[in-house]
């Protein structure tokens, strides 16, 4: 599952960033059923940095594990901008980590509509900040991607750590 690595590879410069600001990070994945969390653990040393990651797939388990609320699946779906909010900062807040990154898209090759083609996927990374600060933040991104199903969870898994990197560089 290499296709889409740069060299070095996004899990290797995401842990050198966590590590160096002494940071953690739990995920919430829907459409990467855990791979971000398998491609964070590949690096040696990930428990520096890496708490868990939770497999949210069904609407079920958005619910129970982070706190999605019912009423936010239903109104719009679990491919959405509010769900993959909800589920960065609730990955975040049930670990106790400093950063929260989730997942939540379609995979393929069916489940695909006009408004969310197959490889839509909205990526979620959700800071804490101290008590009484008001730094805590939340934000969320949607792309699209191309290819077969194992590759268009490569490239979300990879982009979504690339959002992360991102984010903990600019803080």
């Amino acid at each position: 599952m290499r296709e889409f690595a740069a060299d070095p590879p996004i899990e290797e410069r995401v842990g050198d960033a966590l590590r160096a600001s002494d940071a953690t990070v739990a995920t919430a994945e829907s459409c990467t059923g855990g791979l971000i969390g398998s491609l964070l653990t590949d690096v040696a040393g990930s428990s520096d940095y890496f708490d868990r990651t939770l497999a949210t797939y069904s609407y079920d388990a958005k619910l129970d594990l982070v706190g999605v609320a019912r009423e936010t699946l239903d109104e719009h779906g679990a491919v959405s901008e509010p769900v993959a909010r909800q589920m960065a900062r609730g990955v975040r807040d049930t670990a106790g980590t400093t950063w929260g990154l989730s997942t939540t898209g379609i995979a393929g090759p069916t489940g695909g509509t006009d408004e969310k083609p197959v490889g839509t996927v909205y990526v979620g990374v959700a800071y804490r900040g101290d008590w009484g600060t008001g730094d805590s933040f939340a934000r969320v991104e949607r792309y699209e991607f191309d290819g077969d199903r194992l590759q268009i969870k490569e490239q979300i898994a990879r982009w979504a750590l690339a959002d992360l990197l991102a984010t903990v560089e600019k803080s």
